[in-house]
């Protein structure tokens, strides 16, 4: 079975290596040609558009960057000769998925919204938390296939209801982010290292996975390279607040995430490491998060 997979940017391109390192017969295509060649190195073989790719592959994975780039890719798939499947990895939020999948299933195409949790690392290592939603008798032929990138979660054959799961899912990653980013920096500024205050808040009922992996891999070096875009994380927090507002629910938290990670893109920019959101903190504050020399 030949399989294709359009969108190899920062997560597309490490779940599509691992794919083609599996033995799959992978067909691949991006707008830059760069990323193409790239996994043509690994394995895999090039597609001249994403039509190309629904013609000549029986089951389609997307990793794409935005809810239009979403609904574009659809439109082109489901004119595609071949593909049978389409699977979404992307966050687009549930009315778009529920979109697609009405696009998808009036031309005889299954449609899985499946969007994933782990960054970067996770994709490179196939460690994925993989949400799934659509019909399940699509989810069990395409299961082998998500094992190969992670761990997928069957959450509901309503389509969208993935969507919502990984909204809430990354409500709670920009929350963590931000408070850890902000108790830390009040921290500094009081005078204490932010080694210790890490090392107290993972032994403690104050750790979070920012505290765990984002504060030691990428604030604490000042190297800023997690790998996940600010511009992501804004798309996604604006994603969550449009389908609470839709369900009529408070939402006095997710306002005030929200606002600092606008402050965040509007000072650091779309392409910035998210976790570049220190900054803004640590620039009203005055200080600068970093190791501290031993004793």
């Amino acid at each position: 079975m030949t399989v294709g997979f359009i969108g190899l940017g920062n997560m597309g391109s490490p779940m599509a290596h691992r794919l083609a390192s599996a033995g799959r017969e992978l067909v691949v295509y991006d707008a830059r040609r760069d990323v193409v060649d790239r996994a043509v190195r690994f394995g895999a073989r090039p597609a001249t558009s994403v039509r190309a790719v629904a013609d000549r592959a029986e089951i389609v994975l997307a990793s794409l960057p935005s809810p239009q780039a979403s609904i574009d890719v659809v439109a082109a798939v489901s004119d595609g000769a071949t593909v049978a499947s389409f699977i979404d990895l992307s966050t687009v939020g549930s009315e778009v998925a529920q979109r697609n999948h009405d696009t998808l299933a009036a031309h005889g195409i299954a449609a899985l919204d499946a969007p994933v949790s782990g960054g970067v690392a996770g994709a490179q290592n196939g460690t994925l938390a993989i949400m799934v939603s659509g019909p399940p008798a699509a989810f069990e032929s395409a299961k082998p296939l998500l094992d190969q990138l992670g761990r997928p979660f069957f959450v509901d054959e309503k389509p969208g209801a993935a969507q919502t799961m990984k909204l809430i899912n990354n409500l709670m990653a920009a929350s963590t982010l931000a408070a850890t980013a902000e108790v830390v920096v009040m921290g500094v500024k009081a005078g204490l290292d932010p080694q210790v205050m890490l090392d107290v808040l993972n032994a403690g009922s104050g750790g979070t996975h920012a505290s765990r992996d984002k504060f030691p891999r990428a604030v604490l070096p000042r190297t800023f390279d997690y790998g996940f875009a600010t511009g992501l994380m804004v798309k996604d927090v604006r994603l969550y607040r449009d389908e609470a507002q839709s369900l009529g629910l408070p939402m006095q938290l997710a306002d005030a995430v929200a606002d600092l990670w606008e402050s965040t893109l509007q000072d650091q920019g779309a392409d910035s490491d998210f976790t570049s959101i220190v900054k803004v903190l640590e620039k009203a504050a005055g200080v600068t998060i970093g190791r501290r020399e031993p004793h």
